[in-house]
């Protein structure tokens, strides 16, 4: 065969397979543009721990909004206008949308993640990105509660950081349940178990304090139970000051024995 009819036949089958393929994509794309949506999925991340919205409550703001797109055709569904109605809820952190020629449309969410409930001058979460977000009305998310005298600048501030302290403490995480924050700006910690308040002062060298208070849990609790006293003060330095009646006196009983008095003083924690 000569070069010159090898080099025609190469541009026909060349031509053929071109224009076939732009026949195709027109005739896909047209047909897709028709199909009407018949299936909505609504998809939450897997590490959305916290429900402080659900599939009804997605569903219904795209019906408040008019967007539901399930029985209406493709090519008049926007997925942006959809993903502009949900970025709306201040429950929802994320929001993905798109559809498929099949005539299916997909939300994808993440949710903003709370990290600590405030009770205090207001009710409000702090979520992970230390930003305050509003109470869910039908959810609540099982998280630190801080109350008290805290504003918000301390709450996404020096109180973030302390509850992210004591979730990386096994032995802190399991024990503190709230933090209430006095007139004074003092801190008071309060147990999961019994009726006491541990006081911590101000958060200066909130590490050594309970670790200092984790010692006598240890070393002296254990033996006695530390549920017996209303108040733990972690105050003083070196101290831990123990009082059955709530209020610390000025000159506490000090005492090699903590069984016997009313008031203690540990020292050399």
């Amino acid at each position: 065969m000569k070069p010159v009819w090898k080099y025609i036949l190469i541009a026909f089958f060349t031509s053929l397979v071109l224009g076939y393929l732009v026949y195709s994509l027109w005739y896909f794309s047209g047909t897709d543009k028709e199909n009407v949506c018949h299936k909505l999925e609504i998809i939450f991340n897997d590490g959305d721990k916290a429900q402080l919205i659900n599939q009804q409550d997605v569903a219904r703001i795209l019906e408040e909004n008019n967007l539901n797109p399930v029985g209406k055709t493709i090519k008049y569904i926007s997925t942006e206008n959809i993903e502009v109605a949900l970025h709306k809820n201040p429950m929802i952190k994320t929001v993905e949308c798109y559809k498929t020629p099949s005539g299916v449309v997909f939300i994808k969410l993440q949710q903003r993640c709370p990290k600590l409930r405030v009770v205090g001058l207001g009710s409000y979460y702090i979520d992970t990105d230390r930003k305050p977000m509003p109470v869910s009305q039908n959810y609540a998310a099982y998280v630190p509660v801080v109350s008290g005298n805290v504003t918000v600048t301390m709450a996404s501030g020096i109180i973030f950081d302390f509850v992210t302290f004591l979730e990386k403490n096994t032995f802190w995480n399991a024990q503190i349940e709230q933090i209430n924050v006095r007139d004074d700006k003092k801190i008071e910690l309060v147990p999961r178990v019994g009726d006491g308040i541990i006081l911590l002062g101000t958060f200066d060298n909130y590490e050594k304090k309970l670790e200092k208070l984790h010692k006598l849990y240890v070393n002296g609790f254990n033996t006695i139970g530390w549920n017996r006293y209303k108040l733990i003060d972690l105050e003083y330095k070196d101290q831990v000051v123990c009082n059955k009646t709530g209020i610390i006196v000025k000159t506490p009983i000090v005492t090699d024995s903590i069984e016997k008095k009313d008031s203690i003083i540990a020292r050399k924690l």
